[in-house]
């Protein structure tokens, strides 16, 4: 890939899944707001837009432990975000409930943003929950039906709810929301740093809300920049033989 000033975030983390660190390190978001270039990002961010694209050059050439998302097969990234995204939502979310729900019995009144920050993670909880399987039941089969039209060269039927551009914009949306919530949640936590009073119990709890994060970053950059682009891509080429 030529990465240039001019390339969008999300093209290339999509591309290279390792650089990824270099913009959470910069707090540059590439997951829900990934359509911005270099340059554009870097005069956001107030920083030197020739050392950014220097720090990503490096980190591209290093070709170890890279995964090829961009050649996987639309189904088996389904499954595979499924497996390892979906699965461990439905498992942190009352984990990190009940150390939330601890903390904020035993420290509330002295940092009532802990009250706040149970109260976004909540809501999260209640959305991610039906919006995953909104993609379980309706969008990701349907892309698995794209998949298999390729591969055998077969009509594809036109679903319900006509093109799948219509559901993955309503999940774009959903993503968005989510994104913003744990900007949040990350401001009201000062990014995830127990206070200097913190029990081990407050410190486990912001240490779960920090990987839920980093786990939700890439879970929306993969459907986001990659499994959505190339299925309505794919849909187009099957519609358009």
């Amino acid at each position: 890939m030529d990465i240039n000033k001019n390339t969008l975030v999300s093209d290339i983390v999509a591309d290279n899944y390792k650089t990824a660190t270099i913009f959470k390190n910069h707090n540059i978001d590439f997951c829900c707001n990934g359509n911005r270039t270099i340059i554009e990002v870097s005069a956001e961010k107030k920083l030197d837009w020739e050392f950014l694209l220097s720090e990503i050059l490096m980190t591209v050439t290093d070709t170890s432990n890279r995964e090829d998302y961009q050649n996987w097969e639309l189904d088996f990234m389904t499954d595979y975000i499924y497996q390892n995204h979906h699965t461990y939502v439905e498992k942190q979310i009352p984990e990190i409930q009940l150390y939330l729900n601890k903390i904020c019995k035993v420290h509330g009144d002295k940092h009532p943003e802990l009250l706040e920050i149970q109260s976004l993670f909540n809501e999260s909880a209640g959305d991610l929950t039906k919006h995953m399987k909104k993609e379980e039941l309706i969008l990701f089969p349907f892309i698995k039906k794209i998949a298999l039209a390729k591969k055998t060269q077969t009509t594809l039927t036109t679903p319900p709810f006509g093109s799948i551009k219509n559901p993955i914009h309503m999940m774009h949306d959903e993503h968005d929301d989510e994104g913003e919530r744990f900007r949040k949640i990350a401001a009201l936590s000062n990014n995830y740093t127990p206070p200097k009073d913190a029990c081990n119990s407050y410190k486990v709890a912001f240490a779960l809300l920090k990987d839920f994060e980093e786990d939700l970053h890439k879970h929306i950059h993969l459907e986001n920049n990659i499994l959505f682009k190339r299925a309505i891509e794919t849909e187009q080429t099957l519609n358009n033989k």
